[in-house]
């Protein structure tokens, strides 16, 4: 009997270590993954890193000016939600997805940048915006102004000395051209950041100015900075939502929408006739047939305005009314690629954050999956050689990818665990937001047993810890993807406000140093010994 006691020791001490170490549990279930059988070998990961090395090593990277550069922002987009997009990217191409790279994932330079705002430790999309297209942090809530400018504070912002210049105007000032395209209306935070200068990101349109008591005269709103200050007035390519912010509210849109000002004056026939006044070829478009047209016949200027406030969500919009983001990046990049001397554009996935802020996970995804195809289609029509592409986020989000799933896993579905008292829980879920569910008795009530969960409701809110009408954004780093000319002086970890001096380093131009200078830089000592080298060398010939 005694010699039966190691073993029974053994088969108990078995049984508890499986239970024991609660914070890596065991699959308890015993299944088994859908995996690839060559990826249990030895070799194939062997194989797969070699392959990597290869693939680095092949690449070389430009050292020429860059003619061109894009950036695509998309707000909201954290870490996790990179992670989690090409997975469902992978799983509906049928595989597992982890092992999945969205296009710009597969970029050479990869860096992180430091989202918090001069006065804010959790940043929103204007003192961002401020910061990765002006290159100087600021407080929350202001646009294109420094941070002796407080939000709400009309009368510091008329002072001249506190106004910045972006990225935008640095690009005009070299004699190339502008553009910005974004999914949200034109006049959101994150457009906005290429052309306005304002105490308060909500003053889009004048009424929002004058109800916190300010005179437009001396503050003037986003959308009239848009059309009649510079730079707005001098951008080539403007696409994007938000028409009731340039239309008087007694006049109704083509789609049947009022408008939003109160001043009675009607800034999209402003824009129209300032531009006959300069005598440049022009056009307003605000459907996808007209975008079309308008690409096959370009004017100099092209305004588009496909939505009264911001554009659908790619999964709820009419595909045969209103343009992908892929398609009016491709307009854009035709348009300005006309100038010799090359391009600023910006491009927002600007719906990644929203559908966040309301806890729909299925949609946030999408929008950054049709982000990743605008990236993709920007880079088939611009080379490597002469333009640069980064791919950056403004701030991250609150959402978790969690729990001890099995690799493919439905990544919109719950997690194979369960929580204490039994109930799933989603793989991806908030830490905030409006999605909370009443606890009944201390419990969490079953959520993929609701309707909207098993229909595959698109407005289904993944569930949250903390009840908040919006969910909040987070304070993590975000990535910076980089390729084109100079890439590699996006690695590392940095402030975000660094990414427009970078990119204008790139491109020789705006302020600070240029790669063009720095590269033809010759310390003065060497430059006197080679002049003095020649000269003798000439005397004794």
């Amino acid at each position: 009997m005694r010699s039966l006691l190691p073993v029974f020791a053994s088969l108990l001490l078995g049984a508890w270590g499986a239970r024991a170490d609660r914070y890596h549990p065991r699959d308890a279930a015993g299944r088994a993954a859908a995996i690839n059988r060559a990826e249990t070998s030895s070799a194939f990961w062997t194989s797969e890193a070699q392959e990597a090395i290869d693939e680095r090593l092949k690449r070389t990277e430009s050292v020429k000016k860059a003619r061109n550069v894009v950036m695509f922002l998309g707000d909201g987009m954290s870490v996790p939600t990179l992670a989690a997009a090409r997975t469902l990217l992978g799983q509906r191409q049928g595989v597992t997805g982890e092992e999945s790279k969205m296009y710009f994932e597969t970029f050479p330079t990869v860096g992180m940048a430091k989202t918090y705002c001069v006065n804010a430790q959790i940043a929103d999309s204007a003192c961002t915006a401020t910061a990765y297209l002006c290159g100087v942090k600021t407080n929350s809530g202001v646009i294109g102004v420094n941070a002796n400018v407080r939000r709400n504070d009309c009368a510091a912002s008329t002072d001249s000395g506190t106004h910045l210049r972006s990225i935008a105007e640095w690009a005009l000032d070299d004699g190339r051209d502008a553009g910005v395209v974004t999914t949200t209306r034109i006049t959101h935070a994150s457009p906005a950041g290429v052309f306005a200068k304002v105490a308060n990101r909500t003053w889009e349109f004048n009424a929002q100015v004058e109800e916190h008591g300010y005179d437009t005269e001396r503050c003037p709103d986003i959308a009239l900075q848009l059309i009649h200050k510079h730079p707005g007035n001098k951008l080539k390519v403007i696409l994007g939502g938000g028409r009731r912010n340039f239309l008087p509210n007694d006049v109704r849109d083509e789609e049947g929408s009022r408008g939003s000002r109160t001043d009675n004056r009607h800034l999209i026939n402003e824009w129209k006739q300032d531009k006959l006044d300069r005598g440049v070829t022009h056009e307003y478009i605000w459907n996808r047939d007209q975008l079309m047209q308008a690409n096959n016949s370009l004017p100099d200027y092209l305004l588009g305005l496909f939505e009264s406030s911001h554009m659908q969500y790619h999964l709820e919009s009419n595909l045969e009314t209103e343009p992908t983001l892929a398609e009016m990046t491709e307009v854009a990049i035709r348009s300005l690629s006309r100038n010799e001397n090359g391009f600023f554009l910006f491009v927002e996935g600007g719906r990644i954050d929203h559908a966040h802020h309301d806890n729909l996970v299925h949609l946030s995804l999408d929008e950054t999956l049709e982000m990743d195809a605008a990236v993709a289609r920007a880079a088939e029509l611009l080379s490597e050689d002469d333009s640069l592409i980064v791919v950056t986020a403004d701030h991250a989000h609150v959402m978790a990818f969690n729990g001890y799933s099995l690799r493919g896993n439905d990544i919109l579905g719950p997690s194979r665990d369960l929580d204490d008292h039994g109930m799933p829980y989603m793989t991806l879920s908030y830490t905030n937001g409006p999605g909370f569910r009443s606890h009944v008795n201390g419990i969490r009530p079953n959520v993929t047993a609701e309707n909207g969960y098993s229909n595959g409701a698109l407005a289904w809110e993944s569930h949250v810890d903390v009840p908040l009408d919006s969910e909040t954004h987070g304070g993590d780093d975000v990535a910076v993807f980089a390729r084109g000319p100079h890439h590699s002086m996006f690695t590392g970890l940095y402030e975000q406000s660094q990414l427009p001096h970078l990119m204008a380093y790139a491109a020789c131009m705006g302020p600070g140093r240029h790669a063009c200078t720095s590269a033809a830089a010759v310390p003065v000592p060497v430059a006197f010994f080679t002049l003095f080298v020649l000269l003798t060398s000439l005397f004794i010939q």
